[in-house]
């Protein structure tokens, strides 16, 4: 196995050159007796677009899982701004200016688009709530034609519009992405991913983003890992990753367009 040990950033650079605002440290997470996380190390810079790719069941979504505390790390530390937080708690931990949108979407189906929206705020409150309402119709319009439609009525792109929309009513400065494009047409990917890139050029947003779609990812994407059987491989910017044999005959055959 080949690794990269580049961290040069392709487009904007991170805003801080210094202390990550995640760090991941020797992390190993474990399912009953089988290890699924096996030393993972990782660094998220403010101001980055992460992602990290690899095949299905290479533990990716389980590294998202961890950081937000459910599977809790057995060993290793994750560090957000400086703060240990491997072992609290979720609900603690996602107090931190930390949100997620998970593998799955998992909006609440018989709930409206403004009452997804709504939970959405349950930890920092409602008040800039109008505000953060028109930011993001404004970046996905869309909701706005379907604010008293059901959640579980929307159709699979616009259920996973309002996954993210809901995690950034939460105003986090770390935006976690697990699996946003999956099951989704290449239409509705491409306006997914330049919602994020938008986020993260005009507003600095942080994302660390899991996905299997390693093209649109490593396009994205200021920097990427590679996971293979739980353990990070290869590292590199995303124009690096993208032109390594390794990773174009692992994930980019087929035809990603």
């Amino acid at each position: 196995m080949s690794a990269v040990s580049s961290h040069v950033v392709v487009g904007p650079a991170p805003a801080a050159a210094g202390q990550p605002l995640l760090q991941i440290r020797g992390v190993e997470t474990f399912y009953g007796k089988i290890q699924a996380l096996k030393g993972v190390d990782m660094d998220v810079h403010e101001g980055e677009i992460v992602t990290l790719i690899g095949a299905n069941g290479a533990g990716k979504s389980t590294l998202m899982m961890t950081i937000c505390g459910n599977p809790r790390a057995r060993a290793g530390q994750i560090l957000f701004r400086g703060e240990d937080i491997a072992q609290m708690p979720t609900h603690a931990i996602m107090t931190r200016e930390i949100a997620q949108s998970p593998e799955g979407r998992r909006i609440f189906g018989r709930m409206t688009v403004l009452e997804n929206l709504q939970m959405g705020t349950t930890l920092v409150g409602q008040e800039h709530f109008d505000e953060d309402l028109r930011r993001v119709f404004d970046l996905f319009p869309r909701l706005k034609e379907r604010t008293s439609q059901r959640g579980g009525t929307l159709s699979g792109g616009e259920q996973q519009m309002l996954a993210i929309a809901r995690a950034l009513m939460g105003r986090p400065k770390l935006l976690l992405l697990d699996e946003p494009s999956l099951g989704l047409a290449p239409i509705i990917v491409k306006q997914i991913f330049d919602v994020i890139r938008e986020l993260n050029r005009t507003e600095g947003l942080t994302v660390f983003l899991v996905e299997q779609n390693a093209f649109h990812a490593l396009r994205l994407a200021h920097r990427g890992y590679v996971m293979v059987n739980g353990r990070i491989t290869m590292t590199g910017t995303g124009r690096e990753l993208l032109s390594r044999e390794e990773v174009r005959s692992a994930y980019l055959e087929g035809g990603h367009h």
